[in-house]
């Protein structure tokens, strides 16, 4: 069972790194202000690039660590679940081997009891199955959501301060070795979507 509780936490934690590892790009006409860099000429327009640290805005994020908590207590869940059944499959074994070792166990009760724990482990792996599906689904969909949100926010941000590219940067998944302070949005992003999430939450 714990295979099963770490595996699905370890989807879940991948699923969220890559879905916010991804660059946004966002282009705009008239760059300004620091983080500018001319990559071609003096009369080409400068880049201005900003980035987000994931690993802040995981902590801050307010839907993200309640979704966090939700996920957590559905795979306690399910473990628990799983755990109960596999435990009732084991004592059912056990009785049926005590009782052929006492010589107690006839054949009609031996059949039985290999017909009866077959069905019980075909239960236990179809539940099991059908549990990953299910948590699968809710992943795969809290992802689309985190990302619609996420471009939807970004879209009006970088309009508003004439940004061409915001990345990511994490400590934990390090593909950005340094990022200078100054174009650090982290702050302005985490606070604009949790208004953005408390909005969305009262129009419902």
């Amino acid at each position: 069972m714990k295979r099963t509780k770490h595996t699905l936490f370890l989807a879940f934690t991948t699923g969220i790194l890559l879905l916010l590892g991804s660059a946004c790009h966002r282009s705009q006409t008239k760059p300004e202000g620091a983080g500018t860099t001319n990559t071609t000429s003096e009369a080409s327009p400068a880049t201005r690039i900003a980035y987000v640290d994931i690993d802040t805005f995981e902590a801050h994020y307010e839907s993200l660590k309640k979704k966090k908590d939700e996920f957590k207590a559905q795979q306690e869940s399910m473990e628990s679940e799983l755990q109960r059944s596999a435990q009732q499959m084991q004592a059912d074994y056990a009785g049926v081997m005590r009782k052929q070792q006492e010589g107690t166990l006839t054949r009609a009760e031996a059949e039985a009891a290999e017909k009866r724990l077959g069905q019980m482990q075909q239960s236990l792996e179809t539940r099991k199955a059908a549990m990953g599906t299910q948590f699968q689904e809710k992943l795969e969909s809290f992802n689309k959501k985190l990302h619609d949100d996420m471009d939807k926010f970004l879209a009006q941000y970088t309009k508003d301060h004439h940004l061409d590219y915001v990345l990511s940067y994490s400590r934990s998944n390090a593909q950005i070795l340094f990022a200078n302070q100054a174009f650090n949005i982290t702050q302005d992003v985490i606070k604009g979507m949790n208004e953005q999430a408390k909005a969305a939450e009262k129009s419902k």
